[in-house]
């Protein structure tokens, strides 16, 4: 590789190295689009405040390089099982193309535009996709190199090895050959440049080769590409030699066999590169168009999105690298040059060998005893009639609670109506095949399928065809919002009465997702939630726009307005002597207006606690105006997805889909619901207590922006979902 562009391995060591990280969900990686909606219902400023500094944001994209870089870090702890890191490294991979599909895809856009929007630390645009830039190189070589110099090595060791075409013996080489012939040359399309052929259209996350070939008569030399197949496996898996099972990179074998694809030609040179192109779309939402035809109309034009990113093999000449950044249209600083395989995201293959001993113990959810066992359940509502249960994915079983709850009413003569929204869905999900069988059973059935959820837009537009096809209402939403609250109402007739069963969650509808995703929900029969539900419902579908409720906050209307007022109650608690303690734990806290009221409470004298997976803008920690926060990240086997409130001088704990966010609490539909009983508030309490406790393995986030492996070497540590899921095995 030349000097001028190589990165030592000192530059490339990420900040939050240490032990204890998690996947970023979809969400997790495509935050939040700066866009207007269609109907802003709220402004978002934030307010001007004398009493703080101004250098009191953190800037939220290197915030989610920082994340990355922690789930990096899970990749490099040897204390986890191996095929477990290797799945770390492809999360690793996964996340960051989202990341630029979206989040630098619309810095790009607003660059582009001349744009002088800043973000909440200062910076314009060009100078965050500057230190993005900077800093993805960083973390990117670092990647790289936990896969090169650790991983894969370790791999070896344990019998899974990833070859070079170099190191086969002939009668390897000779059984390759057959295959490629079979079954790969023929799916192949080499693709020439030259004045009859332009330079052809690269789809974007594709693999691809770029290839230089001479002509033998006359010794000029011509580009050529070849799109690895994305529909094939990424390793082919060689013939199992003393028990080892071995792999080689497809792009190795076709590379081996390009004497084959241009015939009569010399191969000068091969470098593998790939793209990544903006899906950072818009649907413009017309009251007199058919939204599904205007998303699928998107759909088909994100695939011809710009690009924003181009990684190439660091072998690539110069030559070659001009060539691909001229024909693309890339900018030298969108480059990202990668030691060894590109798209580690492909490493899911390797995490799906059958080497359970190398992978984390089963773990198998409890059933909640209120809902009886497995294999003998209690009726969901005689449960709930006799009080609320909390239930805790996924060390509570979501099959046997949730999903159990809609399929008992889909099969229940006395059930009247099920309404429900469906934000991300499985691609054979029970709780929509269950909604079916109870519109087809003659009960009232209403589905909101959000179609906008960000790249599950085809998933959610086929489900909700199939929704439509057997008699269910679907309705897709309000025009300019997402609706991503998590919310299920059965009616039921009980005699001569009617009873509202309820369902406010964290998470998807998605059993599969339940079994990874940490989530809480809850399920009650309550009169004033089910009137709430009902009455939400109702705007969801009609024209009403409700924005007062009895025991929820709803946004857009209501629940930065709603969590402030509390946040400010509890400092004026405190001081008149109450001990006063906030502890709030989501996926990102960004939103400026409840970051600056938490800095208020702090200087009040409130303990604020946050837990918080992803993105943080707040600082803490620092005297003056934050002395009082403490700021944690928990990420390990499961992905820590709920979002929880609790404050302590009022007595009150809210659980929701809401983060602390611009787009959850100005651009969606969110619902956060209260938990009144003390059983289930004592287990939320537990939650935190875990969380928080000076021994467990997490980051800390200090004034610099830096994260720090907790705790120290040497002191006693924990692990809060090993204990969790240990709490939750026993009665």
């Amino acid at each position: 590789m030349r000097k001028d562009r190589k990165m030592t391995e000192t530059q490339a060591h990420v900040r939050s190295d240490g032990t204890g990280v998690v996947v970023g969900d979809s969400a997790s990686a495509h935050e939040e689009s700066q866009r207007t909606p269609s109907a802003p219902p709220a402004a978002t400023a934030p307010a001007v405040d004398n009493a703080l500094p101004e250098d009191r944001y953190l800037n939220r994209e290197l915030s989610w390089l920082d994340f990355n870089a922690r789930v990096l870090a899970l990749a490099a702890d040897p204390s986890l099982p191996l095929l477990e890191r290797a799945k770390f490294l492809a999360i690793f991979a996964s996340n960051l193309d989202e990341f630029y599909m979206v989040r630098v895809a619309g810095l790009k856009r607003r660059d582009e535009m001349g744009l002088s929007v800043r973000s909440a630390d200062g910076l314009s645009p060009r100078e965050q996709l500057r230190r993005i830039s900077e800093r993805t190189r960083q973390i990117s070589n670092r990647h790289a190199h936990v896969f090169l110099d650790l991983v894969r090595p370790a791999l070896a060791e344990k019998g899974i090895v990833i070859l070079t075409w170099n190191e086969l013996d002939d009668a390897e080489r000779d059984r390759l050959s057959a295959y490629f012939h079979e079954q790969v040359f023929p799916v192949l399309t080499p693709l020439a440049v030259d004045p009859a052929h332009p330079f052809p259209f690269v789809s974007g996350l594709s693999l691809n080769l770029a290839i230089t070939v001479k002509h033998p008569d006359d010794g000029g030399q011509h580009f050529a590409r070849i799109k690895v197949p994305d529909n094939v496996d990424r390793f082919v898996e060689l013939e199992s030699r003393n028990g080892e099972l071995r792999f080689l990179p497809m792009e190795e074998l076709i590379a081996a066999f390009l004497p084959v694809l241009f015939p009569g030609l010399e191969i000068v040179e091969h470098h593998a590169f790939r793209i990544t192109r903006n899906a950072d779309f818009e649907v413009e939402e017309d009251r007199d168009e058919d939204l599904l035809q205007a998303l699928e109309r998107e759909l088909a034009r994100r695939r011809f999105g710009s690009p924003v990113r181009l990684e190439v093999a660091d072998d690539m000449t110069e030559h070659m690298l001009e060539l691909l950044l001229r024909e693309l249209d890339v900018h030298p600083n969108d480059v990202v040059e990668v030691p060894g395989l590109l798209d580690l995201s492909s490493l899911w293959q390797i995490y799906n060998v059958d080497r359970p001993e190398l992978k984390d113990p089963p773990f198998v959810p409890a059933t909640p005893p209120a809902f009886g066992e497995r294999e003998t359940p209690k009726s969901i509502f005689a449960t709930l009639r006799d009080g609320d249960v909390l239930v805790h994915h996924p060390y509570d079983s979501f099959s046997t609670t949730v999903q159990r709850f809609i399929e008992q009413a889909a099969a229940d003569p006395n059930v009247l109506a099920i309404k429900q929204t469906l934000y991300r869905t499985s691609g054979d999900s029970p709780i929509v095949n269950a909604l079916i069988d109870a519109a087809e059973a003659g009960k009232q059935v209403v589905a909101l399928v959000e179609i906008k959820a960000r790249f599950d837009e085809q998933a959610n537009i086929k489900w909700a065809r199939a929704l439509e096809q057997a008699g269910v209402h679907v309705v897709y939403g309000l025009i300019g919002l997402k609706t991503h609250c998590k919310t299920a109402l059965v009616v039921r007739r009980e005699g001569s009465a009617i009873r509202r069963y309820c369902h406010v969650g964290t998470g998807n509808y998605n059993p599969k997702t339940a079994r990874l995703y940490e989530d809480v929900g809850l399920l009650t029969a309550a009169p004033d939630i089910g009137a709430d539900l009902t009455d939400l419902f109702n705007s969801l579908t009609g024209y009403s726009r409700k924005d007062s409720y009895r025991n929820l906050l709803v946004a857009p209307y209501g629940v930065r307005k709603g969590i402030i007022e509390r946040i400010e109650r509890e400092a004026a608690a405190t001081r008149e002597g109450a001990e006063g303690r906030i502890r709030l734990k989501a996926n990102a806290l960004v939103d400026e207006q409840v970051i600056d009221a938490l800095y208020r409470a702090s200087q009040a004298g409130v303990r604020v606690e946050v837990v918080v997976r992803g993105i943080c803008a707040l600082r803490p920690g620092v005297q003056g105006f934050s002395e009082n926060i403490v700021v944690r990240s928990i990420l390990g086997r499961f992905l820590e997805h709920s979002r929880i409130i609790h404050f302590r001088a009022l007595d009150e704990f809210w659980i929701g889909s809401a983060d602390m966010m611009h787009r959850n609490l100005d651009r969606r539909v969110e619902v956060m619901a209260q938990v009144k009983d003390p059983k289930l508030t004592a287990q939320l309490d537990e939650v935190f207590e875990s969380a928080m406790n000076p021994a467990t393995r997490c980051w800390e986030l200090g004034p610099d922006a830096s994260w720090t492996a907790m705790p120290h070497e040497g002191q006693t540590v924990r692990d809060h979902q090993v204990w969790l899921m240990e709490r939750h095995r026993q009665p």
